[in-house]
């Protein structure tokens, strides 16, 4: 699948014809996208390897278009256009962002796969917490659709996606080049060039990206990142390839969660710090590729990936609780290279005059790894905990049969299996030792229709997330070697079931709501003193979504979406059986206006409703109501003007909030019990000023 705007759209359509595959049906709202941005220009992705969408009422495709129609603080918001998904950011803006999904706080990536141009992001046995997923090196313009799944229905996903997983493609050329330059409250600076030209066979696409950001805070964030992607690319989505070199770099300063206390009793202000030094500096280099062809029996697809990743990361969350002396803070250190790839061809053909497709598929990846923690005061290394080399690798096999039996009944059956080898060299030798692991899923569904428009889906399927290595092979402590710890394991079950409905007889209205269930053997929960994810007891979770698109007119759209989800243990334990940080109700709304030329603009409210903060509900969090607006106007000369305004109603809500025991000075050597907060931004104002040649 090609997804193009302007000119390239019908050249993408008349290459996409040579070859249609039943499993090509994204579920995208009929009409136009609005075109209600300043920087995005179009263009046409999908070379070397496209989005595939699998058929289910919670899954479909975002065009880049309607990402980029919504005015955001941060590059990873642009997510929340998937239905149900709260992005935020509970420290610096350099860190990775902080995902609510489905009744799941997956603080930085634990069961949402992110994937950006076949590439992995979430980082497994993270310094900082399994499945660290930092998209701050996003450029949202550069975005030509996202695809997007929930629940482990699907074959193709497989660690961290039970809750879902998001694929993100970038454009391989854009239809008309772009220079941009924002500046904002806050010390907000942001400029962006992409290009793209030809060059021999092919189309040569770069693109460059500079941004500083201080935010409100009493120590200013003082972001420095610098961002670049290059690319060559050739041919169809059938039949090409396409090479892309991207590279990173952040430095930033943290306000990280403060205890409501300390705002209370005046020792800091609401965008105060209890230790300005919080901070952290991250980079990552990589060098992809993406190829396709198509032969008398169906498609090959094949993509590869070597990616240099490093981060530093200094918090305190507990302040002096630890040690009344030198203070607590910690810096956590990831090194590493990661790479891997994935191969599938789609055999098309049919059962007894039946039309069928038999996928199979290959993917691997190898992380090897130098992830430490230090104990450290205002930067200044104090002790080692732990610096440990770790090399990790897994192979998953996956097949699917996908099979129309009639005009109105269609069919998927398939499996994935997945194998996990692991070698663990600590510097505590007792925490030494070598893992490995597998598990095999079945993956099912079912479609119904359509009838008047409407179609039934019905979903199943088996999935997990695996574990920090080091804690699968740890046998003591390594902060005190005299105490033995209970090892983890290495891969944890989930299982998910659901049933939706999508129906379409009202022109441009798109509407689909879905039951969903899902099981999991094993819960990594948050630990807010040590700022990473532990592995905690099974839980199960019941839900309901519903979202909806409607297109009005061709510049003229609405959507709406609410999430309702009951999480809980499974089992029986007196400290209860909520789900700490589970979000119950998640909702949003948006109009979206405006055409190639003129006047635009885009209003979103979002609501994050409260949620407990300890296993007996006890104490709660408090919901958090977003509004933000833009308006802008597109010239004839492609010149085009806009404005974001960021929390229009200066709600002075929580982005995040955390119940565990800290310790201020002067405060009992037990600490104290409280909330931990980080703050939304207060009202904010951005200009962009863009031109189009």
């Amino acid at each position: 699948m090609l997804l193009a705007a302007g000119p390239a759209l019908a050249r993408a359509e008349a290459d996409e014809a040579t070859l249609a595959e039943l499993s090509v049906s994204a579920e995208r709202v009929p009409g136009p996208d609005p075109a209600a941005s300043a920087g995005f220009v179009g263009g046409v992705s999908g070379i070397g390897g496209a989005l595939r969408p699998v058929e289910a009422a919670s899954a479909g495709v975002i065009s880049g278009a309607q990402l980029n129609s919504r005015p955001i603080t941060r590059p990873g918001e642009v997510l929340e256009a998937v239905p149900g998904l709260i992005v935020t950011q509970h420290s610096g803006e350099g860190k990775a962002n902080q995902f609510f999904l489905r009744g799941f706080n997956l603080d930085h990536g634990t069961d949402i796969a992110l994937f950006v141009d076949g590439m992995p992001v979430n980082m497994r046995s993270h310094a900082h917490g399994q499945g660290y997923a930092d998209l701050n090196f996003l450029i949202p313009e550069l975005v030509g659709g996202v695809e997007f799944h929930k629940g482990p229905y699907f074959v193709r996903d497989g660690d961290f996606a039970s809750a879902g997983s998001v694929r993100i493609d970038y454009l391989d050329t854009v239809a008309q080049n772009l220079a941009l330059t924002t500046i904002g409250s806050f010390g907000y600076r942001r400029a962006l060039t992409i290009a793209s030209a030809p060059l021999g066979a092919g189309n040569l696409l770069v693109a460059g990206e500079a941004q500083t950001y201080d935010g409100p805070w009493d120590v200013p964030d003082r972001l420095r990142k610098f961002n670049g992607v290059l690319r060559y690319s050739q041919g169809t989505a059938l039949d090409g390839f396409a090479v892309t070199g991207m590279a990173y770099w952040a430095k930033w300063n943290a306000t990280n969660q403060i205890p409501e206390r300390a705002v209370a009793e005046g020792i800091i202000g609401r965008y105060g710090t209890l230790n300005p030094t919080d901070g952290g500096d991250t980079g990552r280099f990589s060098l992809s590729g993406r190829w396709s062809r198509t032969d008398e029996t169906g498609v090959t697809r094949a993509s590869a990936y070597v990616n240099r990743y490093r981060m530093n990361l200094f918090n305190d969350f507990t302040y002096v609780l630890t040690d009344p002396v030198n203070g607590d803070q910690f810096r956590q250190r990831d090194d590493r290279v990661l790479g891997g790839g994935e191969i599938s061809h789609v055999f098309q053909g049919d059962l007894t005059g039946l039309p069928m497709e038999n996928e199979i598929g290959v993917q691997t990846r190898t992380d090897s790894m130098r992830v430490g923690l230090f104990n450290t005061a205002n930067r200044l290394y104090r002790a080692t905990v732990l610096d440990d080399r770790v090399l990790e690798a897994s192979a998953a096999f996956y097949y699917e049969n996908r099979l129309r039996w009639t005009d109105w009944l269609r069919t998927s059956v398939g499996f994935r299996a997945d194998g996990y080898y692991a070698d663990v060299r600590s510097d505590t030798p007792a925490n030494s030792g070598k893992a490995r692991d597998g598990i095999v899923n079945p993956k099912l569904g079912l479609v119904l229709g359509p009838w008047s428009e409407t179609e039934l889906y019905l979903n199943y399927g088996g999935g997990f997330h695996s574990n920090d290595v080091r804690g699968v092979t740890a046998t003591v402590d390594p902060a005190s070697p005299l105490f033995t710890v209970a090892r983890a394991p290495f891969l944890v079950p989930s299982t998910g079931y659901e049933i939706g409905i999508r129906n379409r007889s009202i022109a441009g209205l798109e509407t689909a709501v879905a039951l969903f269930r899902l099981d999991f053997a094993s819960e990594n929960l948050f630990q807010g003193d040590t700022g990473t994810t532990e592995p905690s007891r099974p839980t199960r979770r019941y839900g309901i979504e519903w979202t909806n698109r409607y297109a009005v007119t061709p510049w003229l759209r609405l959507e709406g979406d609410l999430t309702v989800t009951n999480a809980r243990f499974a089992d029986r334990d007196p400290a209860g059986r909520r789900v700490p940080d589970a979000p119950t109700t998640i909702a949003s709304a948006g109009v979206t206006f405006g055409e190639g030329l003129g006047w635009f603009g885009a209003l979103r409210v979002r609501y994050f409703g409260p949620r407990p903060l300890i296993e007996d509900n006890s104490v709660r969090s408090r919901p958090t109501a977003l509004l933000n607006g833009r308006v802008g106007y597109t010239f004839e000369s492609g010149v085009s003007l806009s404005l974001d305004i960021l929390n229009l109603t200066n709600a002075k809500a929580d982005q995040i909030a955390y119940f565990y025991t800290s310790r201020l000075p002067g405060e009992a050597a037990d600490g104290v019990a409280d909330r931990h907060t980080h703050p939304v931004e207060p009202t904010a104002v951005r200009l962009t000023l863009a031109g189009r040649f």
